[in-house]
């Protein structure tokens, strides 16, 4: 994509209501344009951002054997009264009447229906297990929504809920997304800890939340160090198999937010040169409520005994937008964005220093021929800006990698490739470029 056809509105200046990072660069970077309080547009990089998360969580949820499905916005207040919810949710509830003045509500989240759905489709022990998910928007009236995507009104989440025939079988199925948990936050470049957690209004008796470290989050964090080593893309997983050992591993250490931190108890279980205290980011959490929605939605199955017994159920959260700002809390310096390379909006900005000169723009459409052929997403720079202007943006929007083509650089036949991590700078042939850019 050429720059200068992009819809990039980029600030200079970091707007006033932006009161934390991930807000004030998501505005500066032009990804994203507030409609109302706590509710917003996003724009194309930060939409392609955004995409590339829910890309990551279909794959790991997919791989995991969870099947896809797509639940409405709005839905009938009935469930929610035969679940006993409808009164107790509280005032973060959207609730709207039709034209046949039918009480409807925004979905804040999903285990009505879909256990509606289930106990429709599902009869036997034969239909079980199952896991099922999907990816839509939600909404909460919070009071004061604020921080920008972090605590808006409307969000993106990835909602999955299992079905099992017993608690065994269902906390094989908490373990499977557990793990799946595990690798999705990993895979784009995060570290993610499991805290136990509370259940609050979702309930159940077994819960956790995946806390990302960093340093601007609104969470304290109380941990085993060896947690923040452990790395899950080295195992092998098989979710056919056994996953008690890793399940056990990470839950077997000392890690609690600070609504369930004990220091006693911290001090006790955790020698002093291992202990964490630390800020983070809450992105996903995962529930285990047995019945609790089944039994008053009569969500039944018969055993092989011919028993009719309400299904087990878990819960399992991943906030797909609310991502987008807690990778950047976890991921930025004083310049701006520093994109993780899988969930980058492109892998690499191409910067022409000098438009006007006929060689730089000639070997520059070269260069981006030749990486939109190699299938490397590309944006380039072919604006008339400052140097300066030019190497600020790129900075701030956070691309991977930076391929500069000045014309001093041409006539000793180089190119100056950067990375935007680490700000290590090679300069290096066109062709040697782009070979490592495809690497």
């Amino acid at each position: 994509m050429r720059l200068s056809r992009y819809f990039l509105p980029t600030l200079k200046e970091t707007p006033a209501e932006a009161q934390i990072v991930s807000h004030r660069l998501m505005l500066r970077a032009g990804m994203i344009r507030q409609a109302s309080a706590g509710i917003y547009s996003w724009l194309p990089l930060g939409y392609k951002v955004l995409r590339n998360i829910e890309r990551i969580v279909r794959e790991e949820q997919d791989r995991a054997g969870a099947q896809e499905l797509l639940m409405p916005t709005i839905q009938s207040a009935e469930l929610w009264r035969e679940s006993g919810r409808y009164e107790d949710y509280g005032k973060e509830m959207l609730r709207i009447r039709d034209r046949h003045d039918r009480e409807m509500l925004y979905g804040p989240t999903n285990e009505e229906l879909i256990t509606e759905i289930f106990r429709a489709g599902a009869r036997s022990y034969r239909d079980v297990p199952r896991i099922l998910y999907h990816i839509q928007w939600k909404f909460r009236d919070e009071v004061r929504p604020r921080f920008g995507v972090m605590r808006g009104r409307e969000f993106l989440m990835k909602d999955a809920y299992s079905f099992d025939l017993d608690y065994e079988s269902a906390i094989r199925a908490y373990r499977i997304m557990f793990v799946s948990y595990l690798r999705t936050f990993a895979r784009m470049g995060l570290k993610a800890v499991p805290m136990e957690a509370e259940t609050g209004p979702i309930g159940g008796n077994l819960s956790h939340e995946f806390v990302v470290l960093a340093d601007t989050g609104e969470t304290e964090l109380f941990c085993h160090r060896d947690l923040i080593d452990f790395d899950v893309m080295d195992r092998d997983i098989d979710y056919e198999g056994d996953l008690k050992p890793i399940v056990d591993e990470w839950t077997g250490q000392y890690a609690r937010t600070d609504d369930m931190h004990d220091q006693a108890t911290f001090e006790k279980e955790v020698p002093e040169d291992k202990r964490v205290h630390r800020r983070g980011i809450e992105v996903g959490h995962i529930f285990y409520f047995g019945t609790k929605y089944s039994e008053p939605l009569n969500a039944h199955v018969s055993t092989p005994d011919g028993e009719s017994v309400p299904v087990h159920m878990g819960s399992y959260g991943i906030g797909v937008s609310r991502l987008v700002g807690g990778i950047i809390e976890a991921s930025h310096d004083d310049n701006g964005i520093v994109w993780p390379d899988a969930v980058a909006p492109f892998q690499v900005g191409l910067v022409n220093l000098k438009p006007s000169d006929a060689a730089c723009s000639q070997a520059c459409d070269e260069l981006y021929r030749k990486l939109r052929d190699a299938g490397i997403e590309v944006l380039y720079d072919d604006t008339h800006e400052s140097p300066g202007a030019k190497f600020a943006q790129m900075d701030l929007i956070g691309l991977p990698w930076q391929l500069v083509v000045g014309p001093r650089g041409l006539k000793a036949g180089t190119v100056e490739l950067k990375r935007r991590a680490t700000g290590e700078r090679h300069e290096l042939s066109g062709d040697s470029a782009l070979s490592r850019l495809a690497a």
